[in-house]
């Protein structure tokens, strides 16, 4: 933490895991479209939903985690009211947990295609040689990184990777864990991710960021707060990545306008990392249950017309009309997020150091379904999948007005294009690329700036990726 920090500061910033009073209100969240719904819920589910989650509380002194508990108690609840099979696991060593993760791994692999498998883990989590570190129980969190590694499970080559893909369903990995760095200049919290095809990733703050936790036992963390509680309250025509995002929105309102002025200076903004390919929603489908809402022709019209839209200025004008005239549709926050992603890609797309134009989000019939949905998510402010679009564009497999290969003007053109926008959208890993990319083109200045760019949006490159993406 900075000297011009509060005075309360150092004190939580020795304890490693930052923490304050858990106040303030969130954002309004509107009830279950159903008035039945709370029977409905009861209902058998004829989907496949598992759920692991992992919660440590005991850690040596100072290090103790006293809302951990209260998170996994809160979050089954409501994971099994959405029709998820849960199981939650309180302070286990390194060996349990990874017999814990291995039974569940194998649960995974055992279920369909159309399964949805959800990790959570909340906890001190560390980054240490560019990897994430879940942390045990029982592990003291300022030991060296070498006892780190060997004794911690790491989030994706441990859990993400080994989980198997889901054709038609999805992977969701949920970490509400982060502290800061071991020894003075070192990074703070954890890095930034790709997710793998299929899989969805957030942690409860920005990578590189610190987060806040209370110190009571009677209060979740903010960010598994926010998540619990929309969770349970959002329609049931929200999917995962629109909750996500909500979620992310709930946090940042809520400690923006926290009465401590301490917490509102190290108000989190969640990080989320999206490559799923199918849509589902946070209510599956139960036997015997009613059928869930539609919109009404008018309505689905609109609805329609956004889905086709993938320039960020028209996706903003439909989505803010349809919540003018529709602000208790069951599909709102849907459109809520398509709104907010819009103006966050508005915003990146009139930055200086972006040239990126509309011809590059133009749609045609003869794109390949999951380069026409990245380009949809484009026009939303997906990093992610603005990355995706780059690498596409590098690789000659954009459409042919990109050029015929890497080496042409026109495809290396708008290769920087989508990265530059991917940056502007707050991507660590394509900034690091763009750096790889104009040092290998003699523009070492460029070169230098996009690397500094990188770590400041918390990216933090691995020891042997030796100036070569992997």
């Amino acid at each position: 933490m900075s000297p011009s920090e509060p005075d309360r500061l150092p004190r939580l910033a020795r304890r490693r895991f930052l923490w304050g009073s858990l106040l303030g209100a969130g954002l309004a969240v509107r009830p279950v479209a159903r008035a039945d719904a709370a029977a409905e819920s009861q209902l058998p589910s004829t989907e496949i939903r598992l759920a692991l989650l992992l919660g440590n509380r005991n850690y040596p002194q100072p290090f103790d985690l006293p809302p951990i508990p209260k998170n996994l108690r809160d979050l089954e609840a409501v994971l099994e009211r959405r029709g998820f099979k849960v199981t939650s696991a309180l302070d286990l060593d390194l060996p349990a947990a990874r017999r814990a993760l291995e039974a569940f791994i194998a649960e995974a692999a055992a279920s369909p295609a159309d399964a949805t498998v959800f990790f959570y883990f909340s906890g001190h989590g560390v980054q240490v040689d560019a990897s994430n570190l879940l942390l045990p129980a029982g592990l003291n969190p300022s030991a060296k990184g070498e006892l780190l590694q060997n004794s911690s499970m790491q989030l994706l080559s441990d859990v993400v990777r080994r989980l198997p893909p889901r054709r038609d369903g999805m992977v969701i990995a949920v970490v509400d864990a982060c502290r800061t760095g071991l020894r003075a200049g070192e990074v703070v919290g954890l890095n930034q991710v790709e997710a793998p095809p299929g899989c969805l990733i957030t942690f409860s703050t920005g990578a590189g960021k610190p987060a806040i936790a209370p110190a009571v036992e009677t209060q979740n963390t903010f960010y598994t707060g926010s998540l619990v509680k929309l969770m349970g309250s959002v329609s049931d025509q929200t999917t995962f990545p629109e909750l996500m995002q909500l979620v992310r929105s709930d946090v940042r309102e809520t400690m923006l306008n926290h009465p401590v002025a301490a917490i509102r200076q190290l108000a989190q903004d969640p990080f989320i990392a999206d490559h799923t390919r199918v849509r589902l929603t946070v209510e599956p489908k139960r036997a015997g249950a009613a059928a869930p809402a539609v919109p009404d022709i008018d309505e689905e019209a609109e609805l329609k017309k956004l889905e086709r839209l993938a320039w960020p200025a028209e996706v903003l004008q439909v989505a803010e009309a349809f919540l003018k005239a529709r602000p208790e549709s069951p599909f709102a926050p849907g459109v809520q997020v398509a709104r907010d992603g819009a103006r966050t890609a508005v915003k990146a797309l009139q930055r200086s150091d972006v040239r990126l134009y509309r011809a590059a989000f133009a749609l045609n019939d003869d794109m390949p379904a999951e380069q026409r949905q990245d380009l949809l998510r484009c026009g939303r402010g997906d990093k992610d999948a603005a990355a995706r679009m780059a690498w596409r564009s590098k690789n000659g497999s954009s459409g042919a007005s990109f050029g015929s290969g890497y080496g042409s003007s026109a495809t290396q053109s708008r290769y920087e294009g989508w990265l530059q926008y991917a940056v502007a959208l707050g991507n660590g890993i394509a900034s690091y690329e763009l750096a790889l990319h104009f040092r290998n083109t003699g523009q070492p200045l460029l070169a230098s700036q996009f690397e500094a760019r990188a770590r400041d949006l918390g990216y933090t490159p691995p020891p042997d990726l030796d100036n070569v993406r992997k």
